[in-house]
């Protein structure tokens, strides 16, 4: 693979616009290229070329500087490299930030227009790749600081759960903190970069964390030089401590008890009574639980934090490393093109620079490890480490076989099943109407999740192959994540079996004697279902729990909304479920079969009960009613209006459902009016909202003609292709009403 492609795979996607843009520069050596085949001056003869040399070896040519007196200090060598050299690198400062600029000294040479314009861009580059890296570093050291805090909070916070009644010995406390001191002030005289210890900075993100000597290597055994040296260090600071009395031990650093005098229950209204409490301004408890509950809620949330920051940190080195082998690689093209050596010059500068030299985020990570190791891990390195930089998830042939094996049956019962309709002439015979209005609305709840899920794994194969990190953006649990592969696996078992079904129970004649259907067949749709429900209820760690019970917690606070905070996963399944109403429905049409029908004549007073109909309603409005109330509840934390805008489009499809459901129960002209002019207006509202605020689409000043800037996938043919497929299902909802 060349390198231009290999670096384009490897780009954050978010950070795309900060990497060097290599194809741009790659363009100009392509120019520049051009031109000097254009005016290359004719090959000379081999016989003339080689009688040339050989008069010029003897007549002194080739040697400039023969007849000039070399000093001692002077060699020819370095006469050839200030001669040769091609371009001068200055560093300047503008506005109190440091860039780059690169004076080309070959600009009067045939073509050196083109070259000028090449080193212009690469600065250009390089001072933006300089500048997003600087301003990350210093935004991970803020983030750094923050997460020492709440380090400091935890292991006091842990202290005081397991030592609840304070019956440690004092004395062996202070002894044990002023050598957490020494050892720590010592790792940071070692780790501290220069920068840092020139400015004065003592303290470093991150060094707080430790309560106790840490090999961040993982090694056992060390020098003995450097334990003499921490023993030293460590007896120095006793004996200061034991002179000086326990009060003053709290000058250089706070026991780790004493910061829960300064930590509060932050209330994050995650819960349905918490956001009760807070609507009725009930005063929420403030002290501190020390329970082990907590402790472990506490330890679970702050071990992500620690995750997320160090993947954030090696997603900033990966950035540094490939930026400047990026700059390696342009630079040897173009020595390559234009026979100069300017790639030693320029490289020199690059690994003088901030992007080059700093060693801040190599330090923060060699803590951070050790801080996760240490109390995350159990000092277990091998299992912090697999924590914090996991492997990718080998793709098992067993899945990819059943999942073959399932989509084979699938498409063998389908096949079957159009044959056998055809053979038998089946819509024809006696019992098809009766077997089309009760069995049909059953089998077709299977298809709709079916469908649904074949649309959700071809969503996770895309996410994959262009890099969208959404494990992370929908909070599963690390390593857990369902590949496009599993939910192949799942939607096609399903459809297996929902398909088995339908040719069990397709004999549509009744039996003679009782006539009645077979009374298990008839059942096997409901027990479908069941099992269904059994194995998404099933406690066992098999057949992907954490997948599964992440999708009923999410399920039920989409149904408690607006209790819970929304977050991306609730209101991303809510729409999904938006786009499933009639799935829901046939759920409803489930309960009323099976509870108040003659299922084994097929037949059911559904239809006219009143209760079915008010149930219609209340199904058909639940999905937008959640998203209106997830709307709503954004609005009021947020206080984004836009919100408000989209809790309206809801709103106006909740009208609009309702309308067309009283349509088709009433058969009416003044209920199939209201719903056309409001599945209109909701058709129309809900079209332009899609199309402008969530597909980017009339985005004029965009670099992207009629699109957003930012593009996830690099033809635009794709995003106008799906926003014409989007038009149709929009007002087909409108015109579904002529029906």
């Amino acid at each position: 693979m060349k390198f231009g492609k290999e670096f384009a795979a490897q780009m954050v996607p978010e950070w795309q616009e900060a990497y060097m843009d290599y194809g741009k520069l790659k363009t100009l050596l392509k120019d520049i290229l051009r031109f000097k085949q254009r005016n290359r001056p004719p090959t000379t003869p081999a016989s003339l070329k080689r009688k040339l040399t050989l008069y010029r070896a003897f007549s002194g040519l080739t040697q400039r500087y023969n007849h000039y007196p070399t000093s001692p200090s002077t060699t020819r060598d370095d006469d050839h490299d200030i001669e040769s050299q091609a371009i001068l690198v200055n560093s300047v400062n503008r506005d109190g930030l440091q860039s780059y600029h690169t004076t080309f000294l070959m600009s009067s040479d045939e073509g050196g227009e083109y070259e000028l314009v090449y080193f212009r861009r690469l600065d250009d580059e390089f001072n933006k790749v300089g500048k997003f890296y600087r301003s990350k570093v210093q935004e991970v050291m803020k983030e750094a600081d923050m997460l020492n805090k709440q380090m400091d909070a935890f292991i006091a916070f842990r202290i005081k759960v397991e030592n609840p009644q304070g019956w440690f010995d004092r004395s062996v406390e202070m002894t044990r903190l002023a050598s957490d001191v020494a050892a720590s002030a010592a790792a940071l005289s070692a780790s501290t970069p220069r920068g840092a210890r020139a400015s004065g900075r003592l303290v470093m993100s991150m060094d707080v964390i430790e309560e106790g000597v840490s090999n961040s290597h993982g090694q056992s055994d060390e020098s003995s030089d450097q334990e003499k040296d921490e023993e030293e260090t460590i007896d120095v600071v006793n004996q200061k401590v034991q002179e000086r009395g326990p009060n003053n031990i709290r000058a250089s650093r706070p026991a780790p008890l004493e910061v829960l005098n300064r930590v509060k229950i932050n209330n994050t209204l995650e819960t349905p009574r918490s956001t009760i409490k807070s609507f009725l301004h009930y005063p929420m408890q403030t002290e501190l639980n020390f329970s082990r509950k907590n402790l472990r809620k506490v330890e679970e949330k702050l071990k992500r934090a620690v995750i997320e920051f160090y993947q954030k940190l090696r997603l900033l080195k990966s950035f540094s490393f490939l930026n400047t082998l990026a700059f390696s690689k342009i630079m040897k093209k173009y020595d390559k093109i234009t026979s100069r050596d300017a790639s030693k010059s320029y490289m020199k500068m690059v690994d003088s620079s901030f992007l080059g030299s700093s060693d801040e985020v190599t330090k923060l990570m060699e803590r951070t490890e050790a801080a996760f190791i240490k109390h995350f891990s159990n000092s277990n390195r091998t299992k912090g480490m697999n924590n914090l930089r996991p492997t990718a998830k080998r793709e098992r042939h067993r899945t990819t076989f059943s999942m073959g094996f399932f989509a084979g049956c699938t498409a063998a019962l389908i096949l079957a099943l159009i044959l056998i309709i055809r053979a038998r002439n089946i819509m024809k015979q006696e019992g098809a109407t009766e077997y089309m209005e009760n069995m049909f609305p059953l089998y077709s709840l299977f298809g709709f999740i079916v469908l649904h899920m074949l649309m959700y794994a071809a969503n996770i194969y895309f996410w994959r192959r262009y890099r969208v990190n959404y494990s992370f953006i929908f909070g599963f649990k690390q390593g857990t994540e369902l590949g496009h592969r599993q939910v192949l696996l799942l939607g096609f078992g399903l459809a297996a079996l929902a398909l088995a079904s339908v040719l069990s129970n397709l004999d549509m004649q009744m039996d003679p004697k009782t006539k009645d259907y077979k009374a298990f067949t008839e059942l096997l749709p409901l027990n479908l279902v069941l099992l269904v429900v059994i194995i998404l209820f099933f406690p066992f760690n098999i057949l992907y729990r954490s997948s599964r019970f992440f999708f009923l917690t999410r399920l039920f606070h989409c149904i408690c909304a607006p209790l819970y905070k929304v977050t991306l996963p609730d209101f991303f399944l809510a729409d999904q479920f938006t786009s499933q109403v009639q799935a829901l429905r046939s759920l409803e049409f489930y309960i009323c079969y099976y509870g108040w029908g003659d299922y084994k004549h097929r037949q059911n007073t559904c239809k006219d009960s009143g209760v079915f109909k008010t149930f219609c309603f209340i199904v058909a409005v639940i999905p937008y009613l959640s998203r209106l109330l997830q709307c709503l509840r954004r609005l009021y934390e947020e206080k984004d209006a836009m919100q408000g805008y989209n809790g309206l489009k809801y709103f106006l499809t909740i009208v609009a459902v309702s309308m067309r459901t009283a349509y088709g129960l009433n058969k009416g002209l003044g209920w199939k009016t209201l719903a056309w002019i409001f599945s209109s207006i909701a058709a129309i509202f809900s079209t332009y909202w899609d199309l402008v605020f969530d597909w980017g689409l009339l985005q004029r000043q965009s670099k992207n003609r009629w699109l957003r800037d930012k593009l996830l996938v690099p033809h635009k043919s794709v995003y106008f292709g799906a926003m014409v497929c989007l038009v149709p299902n929009s007002f087909g909802f409108a015109s579904v009403f002529l029906t």
